[in-house]
């Protein structure tokens, strides 16, 4: 198959590395054409790691939208989630069809909506979009033509909106690991990172000025306090899946399934011991700054989704709403402006039965 490839960081690298490893044709796109210029004097994208080792050759390395999209199949969306309804934009006015289907590597929280909905924005016909939960790597760009994948997710929730089986076995294919499941909200309410990452980097939020980001953010900045809060906020997170209709498992369950705490854990409960234990987190040092993602990301487009979601289920999140405040202040932005609110995702004023059938309709 030919598939495109948009975006060129570390997850988009490991992507594309995979993909053409899996023997398709892999067009890279990125918007800055410093970013492309190492793999197009390499020819590629080098990887290392669990992918094991080599130079995965693109078919087409290049930051026109309409050359990376000419003749595809499919294409792999691997940016950052602030970027989905931009990229949106500018596939509808590259004249996307509405038949070729989108994949969210990954989706966070809201992202089919968001993408659909912007899609729809610019006046074209919103193609079928799946949702990964979480990336399907662990991965790091620590040269500019290479990506280091240090762990592959073994299990990612997927589910489409606007599509189907067909749209979802073409991920699954494309994507080994990626496991169905009934709509965008219980892939949406599957992602790790609305609950593993706003604890720490609010509560940890004056070590991180401090020292610059010098600690490890999954042991040093896990401590029993961080731990007990994202107790309570995943707790929150199951009770809006389930007025869903969805029955999830907790943080820790899920993180065993994508592989991010280790399979023989066994002390349920112990937020502090199962994410401090396990090997693909615990070197990740803490955000440097407050412009790095977990505080770019993970609020305005992960907390305040879930908080909009949360609303039109009926479900009382302070935990949530207090984290996201505390962030907004220490952070001083609006994460508002730009982020996932319940209009951008085409839902403002629905209720829940009418998101349920919005989000389950073929």
């Amino acid at each position: 198959m030919k598939i495109a490839v948009l975006g060129a960081g570390a997850g988009g690298a490991a992507a594309a590395s995979e993909l053409f490893l899996a023997g398709h044709d892999v067009h890279l796109w990125a918007r800055s054409p410093e970013t492309l210029a190492p793999h197009q004097a390499a020819g590629g994208v080098e990887y290392e790691g669990v992918l094991g080792t080599g130079l995965a050759k693109m078919a087409r390395i290049t930051s026109d939208v309409a050359a990376a999209i000419e003749d595809v199949d499919a294409a792999v969306i691997a940016l950052p989630t602030f970027s989905h309804a931009p990229m949106a934009a500018t596939l509808a006015r590259a004249g996307w069809s509405a038949g070729k289907p989108i994949i969210l590597n990954p989706g966070h929280t809201g992202g089919a909506l968001e993408f659909s909905h912007a899609f729809r924005s610019a006046g074209a016909a919103p193609p079928p979009v799946v949702a990964f939960s979480t990336l399907t790597y662990v991965a790091r760009k620590y040269r500019p033509d290479g990506v280091t994948v240090s762990g592959r997710a073994r299990q990612v929730r997927a589910a489409a909106l606007g599509g189907g089986a067909a749209e979802l076995d073409l991920a699954a294919h494309l994507f080994p690991g990626a496991a169905p499941v009934r709509d965008v909200l219980a892939a949406d309410l599957s992602s790790t990172n609305l609950v593993l990452h706003p604890p720490g980097a609010v509560l940890g939020a004056a070590w991180v000025e401090a020292t610059g980001g010098d600690f490890t953010f999954y042991v040093e900045g896990m401590t029993d306090g961080v731990a007990r809060t994202m107790r309570r906020l995943d707790g929150e997170r199951l009770a809006v899946a389930q007025a869903f209709g969805h029955a999830l498992p907790d943080l820790i369950g899920e993180m065993q399934l994508v592989g991010t705490v280790e399979a023989d854990f066994d002390d349920p409960g112990n937020y502090r011991a199962a994410i401090a234990g396990g090997e693909a987190n615990r070197r990740i040092m803490a955000p440097d700054s407050f412009k790095h993602r977990y505080y770019r990301e993970d609020f305005g487009h992960g907390l305040l989704p879930f908080i909009e979601l949360a609303r039109i289920a009926g479900v009382d999140v302070p935990v949530a709403e207090a984290l996201y405040t505390l962030a907004e202040t220490a952070v001083g932005v609006d994460y508002r402006q730009g982020g996932r609110t319940a209009q951008a995702m085409g839902i403002a004023g629905l209720s829940k039965d009418q998101l349920l059938e919005k989000v389950r309709a073929s």
